[in-house]
């Protein structure tokens, strides 16, 4: 038998004992995946709770920013329940080091919006950020993750460096519609304003409750002239 021949089948054979001892498991539901499958089971792919909000302009998540600040569209994939398939899936994203999921399903949500008006007309997509510290102990940021995926699904540019995060902030989890607007106001900034002027922009986050975090990014984004804002997210509360 050739060398590379049986290299190949070896390597084969090796990936196919792993699989057997330790199978890959879908973050969602926690079932092996099977051969193939890449990320989420074919189940959980197709059966978790897609919104379909980016088919409606009067959707409720883009009803949350009406009178607030003025943006194109809003809309998220999923629906977010509490102790459910999707939380589980954003708590690996989160605190797993699970990033692929981040860049599969923001893949999956590109695909879903980019020819969809007024999502067909992005220029570039931009994740809320993290505040350097928080990253630093995390080590990456979720909607970097996500950010990149749809990025890739679209075929236009992302950039994590055009919103800085100036002030470390308390968690949201917790807090009132206004404290969360309170906790977050005033501490993102735009760093080099010609990255965006004159674009249009997705921003883009994990999960959405109040708004309050994308109204205060939204805010700074839109003070550079010329720009437009539409948001995206993984999944609203």
């Amino acid at each position: 038998m050739p060398v590379n021949i049986f290299r190949d089948y070896f390597s084969d054979a090796l990936d196919g004992l792993a699989y057997l001892v330790f199978p890959e498991t879908c973050p969602a539901c926690m079932k092996p995946l099977n051969r193939g499958e890449k990320c989420l089971c074919t189940t959980c792919r197709f059966r978790l709770p897609r919104t379909q909000f980016y088919k409606d302009d009067r959707n409720p998540v883009f009803k949350q920013f009406w009178g607030k600040v003025n943006i194109e569209a809003a809309c998220a994939y999923y629906h977010f329940g509490k102790g459910e398939k999707v939380q589980n899936l954003i708590h690996y994203l989160k605190y797993k080091g699970r990033q692929d999921i981040g860049e599969f399903t923001g893949e999956l949500f590109g695909y879903e919006i980019m020819n969809t008006h007024p999502y067909s007309t992005v220029d570039l997509i931009v994740p809320v950020p993290l505040h350097p510290a928080k990253l630093k102990i995390r080590g990456y940021n979720q909607s970097d993750c996500f950010a990149e995926g749809i990025a890739n699904a679209m075929g236009v540019p992302y950039n994590k460096n055009v919103l800085l995060r100036t002030r470390a902030t308390d968690t949201q989890t917790r807090k009132h519609r206004y404290e969360r607007y309170e906790n977050v106001n005033r501490v993102f900034s735009v760093p080099s304003p010609e990255l965006i002027r004159g674009k249009h922009v997705l921003l883009v986050d994990d999960v959405i409750t109040t708004g309050s975090t994308f109204i205060a990014c939204a805010e700074e984004l839109l003070s550079v002239p010329g720009t437009k804002v539409s948001i995206g997210a993984l999944a609203c509360a």
